[in-house]
């Protein structure tokens, strides 16, 4: 339990514990604190003075008193406002208030901001003078408020719902400077925490100095740990911001000259390629090839020409002397030589040739097109085999097949270890049966002469001669003293 009272008949013997009566107006009780827990207090006890304590009701036996046991003792106005302060804390962090994944992040360039503190405070002064120096452009609107006092919590929650109705700032600076636990109990209120939380324009708190925690800093979206330090947070270094453009600047040159170094390459190698293949380029290209092939042509029928000719000589001479011997052969043979050279004239071969060509084209288009015919019934039958037999119809009846090659496995395996089992036990049971230690059993036992030879006649024994006899249980050693045959 938590009690809060006034401290009289305050004692320290030289054990370490303290002892005393902790009172009030109407009642009293006695107390002790033992050393190990008064250790942890960070100030000596003085009768008279106010305090905080956590306790539990003890019994002293030997004399059948009550007393209290005390665990913790603080002050007992900061303590009343520590207890308030984690129960609130509990509270909230239950509800999620302080979860980080709800927090809002800070504008990365804020062109406006505003401030919820006193416009009298040293905080304000000290906000103010971070944002002119480090960026003057930066627009500031105050939201004058009490930091301290009863107003304060409502003052401070109405200034921060009033700035997210007139939305004309980026982001909020909630704070004031330093001071001790009761100064700065508004910004411990619930009231502020909920205002905090369900504002749309992130909140940076800075309250009091580094070490100095409020509720309002876990609610925040950013925590501060000055008011000077939430100023810097929000603001541009405007000497940084020179010289991240100066190197903005100069990589954007850079990246302009390397582009405009690709694109003219491109583009020459693009006029260069347009000049290459000019239509009026590729038409005197084709006029000089078919020039060429035209006067390759006309050189060729005229070399024809003349070797015709010249057979035409040689037969026509052949012809004046067959003439002379008949002149019916010499008919003949004239028709026959206008037929041959009719056959040999160029535009005869190059129309037979022409013809040949195109004999050749319309084969091996139909080739192509029964080819074409032939691949395409074959895939349509493979088609028609895939879709008869379909992969996942094979693969469930494999795994069926599997399933019951797994369940005759088991079942032969289980057989074979059974039989195998029986012919064990069968074996164990003759082997049993054929032991000694089970003749043995019955009554009987082995002896044996000192060479360690099994005595199974008299005459491997000698009157003298030590026996070893082994029975079931033990050994017993005895000699000779008479042998009867």
């Amino acid at each position: 339990m938590w009690l809060t009272g006034e401290i009289s008949n305050f004692t320290q013997p030289v054990s370490g514990h303290w002892y005393l009566t902790l009172k009030d107006e109407n009642a009293q009780v006695r107390c002790a604190m033992f050393r190990m827990k008064n250790l942890r207090v960070s100030f000596r006890p003085q009768n008279g003075m106010q305090v905080l304590v956590r306790a539990s009701v003890s019994l002293y036996e030997p004399r059948g008193d009550y007393q209290l046991i005390i665990d913790t003792m603080q002050p007992a106005g900061e303590g009343l406002l520590q207890q308030q302060f984690e129960a609130l804390k509990m509270k909230l962090a239950a509800e999620g208030l302080f979860a980080q994944n709800l927090k809002k992040n800070l504008p990365h360039f804020s062109r406006k901001v505003g401030v919820v503190t006193s416009p009298t405070g040293a905080a304000l002064q000290d906000i103010l003078h971070i944002l002119q120096r480090r960026d003057p452009s930066l627009a500031v609107v105050i939201y004058p408020t009490a930091v301290q006092g009863k107003e304060a919590t409502a003052e401070i929650v109405q200034m921060i719902e009033l700035a997210n109705r007139r939305q004309e700032v980026d982001v909020l600076i909630v704070g004031r400077g330093g001071g001790s636990l009761e100064d700065l109990w508004c910004f411990n209120e619930e009231a502020v925490a909920r205002a905090i939380f369900n504002s749309v324009i992130p909140v940076i708190s800075a309250v009091g100095h580094e070490t100095d925690i409020t509720i309002a800093d876990f609610v925040a979206d950013v925590r501060a740990p000055t008011p000077s330090a939430a100023a810097e947070l929000v603001s541009r270094d405007q000497q940084e911001l020179l010289q991240q453009l100066g190197y903005k600047r100069q990589h954007l040159e850079m990246a302009l000259d390397r582009c405009f170094n690709e694109k003219r390459q491109a583009l020459n190698q693009l006029v260069w390629r347009l000049q290459n293949r000019h239509p009026q380029i590729q038409f005197n290209q084709q006029k000089a090839q078919l020039e060429q092939l035209a006067y390759r042509l006309q050189f060729a029928m005229q070399r024809e020409v003349e070797k015709s000719q010249q057979q035409i000589a040689v037969q026509h001479q052949r012809l004046h002397l067959a003439i002379a011997r008949n002149l019916a052969i010499k008919k003949e043979y004239s028709q026959k030589l206008r037929q041959r050279l009719q056959h040999c004239h160029p535009q005869t071969q190059l129309n037979q040739r022409k013809a040949h060509i195109q004999q050749l084209g319309y084969g091996l288009k139909l080739a192509i097109q029964g080819y074409f015919t032939k691949k395409q019934q074959n895939f349509t039958a493979l088609n028609e085999r895939l879709h008869n037999n379909p992969l996942p119809y094979r693969l469930q009846k494999q795994a069926q097949h599997l399933q019951q090659l797994n369940v005759r496995l088991a079942f032969s395996t289980e057989k074979q270890l059974a039989n195998k089992q029986g012919c064990f036990a069968t074996l164990c049971q003759q082997l049993d049966g054929l032991s000694p230690l089970k003749i043995l059993s019955r009554g009987y036992s082995i002896s044996e002469n000192e060479q360690g030879i099994a005595i199974t006649q008299s005459r491997q024994v000698k009157v003298g001669e030590r026996v070893k006899t082994q029975l079931m249980n033990g050994i017993i050693y005895s000699r000779v003293e008479q042998i009867e045959k």
